[in-house]
């Protein structure tokens, strides 16, 4: 059996780069993220301890860790993000989705982005 552990709404300042950019300075734009985390931490709902379920303050802090030392955006920092969760055996799958919600376009596009599912 199965747990999805749901973490909506993440709002985050981060480094918008764009291909013309991606070696310079970006912009601060604000971003959204969600995050499910499929594990099995069943025996966390039946006693409440929480040792047995999954540490979601440490995989928030997982978004703020990127190489470049910005706030992650592009797809290979979200793809770490992911890899660092599985880091703990008991998750299955994680996915990570992110939007930017001032994207750059004449339309009124309300957001766009991206989401990452990741299994072992």
């Amino acid at each position: 059996m199965s747990t999805v552990i749901q973490l909506r709404g993440l709002r985050l300042m981060c480094i918008w780069r764009t291909w013309c950019t991606a070696r310079g300075a970006g912009s601060y734009q604000p971003y959204e993220f969600d995050i499910d985390i499929h594990a099995d931490v069943v025996a966390a709902t039946h006693d409440d301890v929480l040792n047995r379920t999954i540490d979601y303050g440490a995989v928030l802090l997982a978004l703020r860790r990127s190489p470049s030392g910005d706030v992650p955006v592009v797809r290979a920092d979200v793809r770490r993000v992911g890899e660092d969760v599985l880091e703990d055996e008991r998750i299955e799958s994680v996915v990570v989705e992110v939007r930017k919600l001032r994207p750059p376009v004449a339309q009124d596009l309300a957001s766009s982005g991206m989401r990452l599912i990741i299994t072992r």
